[in-house]
């Protein structure tokens, strides 16, 4: 098992993150859908009575997806997996500011392959030591990673010009550029996803290698994910959810029909 905590500080309000993720996410599964692979929408639908960090969060949006993903894990992967078996299961508990995503591939891993996403969105600075309320055995087990959407390196099969917090200027609201290392104490309003990974793959002789490929996936994705959160936000801002659901329902179809033509599309798993 492997634990780490990835912080994501960005140049918004909490309630501005809520429709800003959400509207994101429809659009990154359109890029990351085509040729017989993507994104599949099975359930968005209202819960309750649903526990989440203590009990402090019970009620939200329930999604049911399922990515059809060949190309998108390591090759050293798709040379065991046999044909048919990589499909991942993902359900999602949207209680915001609190969400938890579990991942899952039930047809072949079982109960011996799941990761566990638990994220809190919080008005600060990335500086809280434990906000998800971890035993001290899982504390020590933990790491902290701070992502810097301005800073830290993408790959070059990442980048877009669009896409860079250090150029983009928001004509709706003026933030923007993310300059320096410092821009995080310049900016406001500003606040932190605090996103808990734990990774369980159980595969004798794979175990260690592949936690750290899909820790080191879920950095990748959490990095162009955030910055993209960002560079769009003239799209975004000024949608209610209202509006979000209206366009997640549409999203859904076109997920299906663009699942069922064209070529692959969107990022493929770093070769190793």
């Amino acid at each position: 098992m492997l634990i780490k905590e990835y912080r994501v500080t960005l140049p918004l309000t909490v309630d501005e993150y809520q429709v800003a993720q959400l509207f994101s996410v429809a659009e990154a599964s359109k890029d990351n859908t085509g040729g017989g692979e993507g994104i599949e929408v099975l359930k968005n639908e209202p819960f309750t009575n649903y526990n989440l960090l203590g009990g402090k969060y019970n009620a939200g949006q329930y999604t049911y997806k399922i990515y059809h993903l060949a190309s998108k894990v390591p090759a050293f992967i798709r040379l065991l997996a046999p044909k048919g078996s990589l499909e991942i299961h993902e359900e999602a508990w949207n209680a915001y500011p609190y969400c938890k995503t579990v991942i899952s591939n039930p047809g072949y891993m079982k109960e011996n392959f799941v990761i566990c996403i638990e994220s809190l969105h919080v008005p600060d600075k990335g500086n809280q030591d434990n906000v998800h309320e971890l035993s001290a055995e899982k504390l020590k087990q933990r790491e902290v990673i701070h992502i810097d959407i301005a800073n830290d390196p993408v790959a070059a099969s990442d980048y877009k010009e669009t896409e860079d917090p250090t150029k983009f200027k928001s004509t709706k609201t003026g933030r923007g550029p993310l300059l320096g290392r410092d821009w995080k104490d310049k900016v406001n309003p500003v606040m932190t996803c605090y996103k808990l990974v734990t990774v369980e793959f159980k595969w004798f002789g794979l175990q260690n290698r592949v936690e750290a490929f899909i820790q080191k996936s879920e950095r990748r994705l959490f990095t162009s994910f955030h910055r993209q959160v960002f560079c769009w936000m003239d799209r975004w801002y000024g949608l209610t959810m209202a509006d979000i659901r209206a366009i997640e329902d549409k999203t859904k179809e076109e997920l299906e029909a663009l699942r069922q033509k064209g070529e692959v599309r969107g990022m493929r798993a770093d070769t190793d």
